[in-house]
């Protein structure tokens, strides 16, 4: 049976590192919308440039701006991405109620965001227009990643370096028939149900299945 086809595991991972202080994890928040060739070049390059042992992707099960996404289901796109994760041995996926980044980084040894949210998190308007609280809030979180997203630049510091071009692929690119920057499982997904390319195939697939 497709794991597709199984109800999937909606309960947070365990991200403790008692006990395994050697062991160094990154967090990756995002929607993964559908995953493309691009989350999972990002994660690699956290592993390889910054002695991370596991990558975790974070999901909201409301993320924050996007409330109104329901195509495909959650639980579609949470299977999709356990399939993902299962052909790699670093990588995991983990649901959460949190939003914010200072909420899901807790814990980790690092955080991987692009250079747009980076840009978006030091706006003061985010915090009440209190630039002490922005400061507050950014010093808590953990070392960053910060990979660059047209057109915005990552600071060199916290740059997370990738191949040429992976800067310019995005999700909603997928999501409007550029299958070939979804991975394996999200491609093969979409191609048989239409999740992310064809929303009323994907409707009477869903009303199939129920019937």
């Amino acid at each position: 049976m497709s794991k597709l086809d199984l109800e999937a595991t909606l309960e947070p991972l365990n991200h403790s590192r008692e006990g395994a202080s050697e062991m160094a994890t990154a967090v990756y928040p995002g929607s993964f919308n559908p995953p493309t060739v691009a989350h999972l070049a990002i994660s690699k390059a956290a592993l390889q440039q910054r002695e991370i042992d596991t990558v975790v992707w974070s999901v909201s099960r409301v993320a924050l701006g996007k409330e109104k996404v329901s195509t495909p289901t959650f639980e579609h796109r949470i299977a999709v991405l356990e399939e993902v994760a299962d052909q790699h041995k670093w990588l995991q996926i983990q649901v959460t109620n949190a939003q914010l980044l200072a909420d899901i980084a807790v814990g980790y040894d690092l955080l991987i965001m692009g250079a747009d949210k980076w840009h978006q998190i030091q706006d003061p308007i985010f915090y009440n227009g209190d630039a002490g609280s922005r400061d507050l809030a950014l010093a808590e979180l953990p070392e960053l990643a910060i990979v660059p997203r047209e057109p915005f630049e990552a600071p060199s510091a916290q740059e997370l370096k990738l191949p040429e071009n992976m800067d310019s692929i995005s999700s909603s690119k997928a999501r409007e028939g550029s299958t070939s920057l979804m991975l394996p499982p999200a491609q093969n997904f979409d191609q048989q149900t239409g999740a992310w390319t064809n929303v009323e195939k994907y409707e009477l697939w869903l009303t199939q299945k129920t019937d």
